[in-house]
């Protein structure tokens, strides 16, 4: 399988043979030819009132803005476009905002799946209540 993005030899980012320049001068239904099918469709279907605003307010924000006062949302499901590289994210998680940077390897991925929204589990010792098989613990 391979990647729809490379670094040249010269270093310079690709996603399927255009530059983050070229992509970045391009229309959104000119990108959304070259993204994966599931986020071709939800451009072509046409983005929310509020996904348009967050795509407004990235292409007037710049990087250094962003790294101090991140562009905070609740959209986990927009997806990455090309306008939105360098620029940093606060993305709610269900209970906080926790920021994200946009790298340009994240275009045609949505902005929720780089910030999870579960918690490792770390279980206790069985409190009141518990049976007695639960509160049972082997010798080691």
């Amino acid at each position: 399988m391979s990647s729809d993005y490379q670094i040249g030899h010269e270093g310079e980012f690709t996603y399927r043979g255009h530059t983050l320049e070229e992509l970045q001068e391009m229309s959104v239904d000119e990108v959304a030819e070259l993204l994966p099918a599931r986020v071709r469709r939800s451009i072509e279907r046409g983005l929310s009132a509020e996904k348009e605003k967050l795509l407004e307010d990235a292409e007037e924000a710049d990087a250094e803005q962003t790294a101090d006062e991140p562009i905070r949302t609740h959209l986990r499901d927009m997806p990455i476009l090309p306008e939105m590289v360098g620029l940093t994210f606060a993305v709610h998680t269900g209970q906080s905002f926790e920021r994200v940077r946009v790298e340009p390897e994240m275009l045609g991925h949505y902005l929720g799946e780089f910030q999870l929204t579960r918690s490792e589990v770390e279980h206790g010792q069985a409190g009141i209540g518990a049976t007695r098989s639960s509160k049972f613990v082997p010798l080691k």
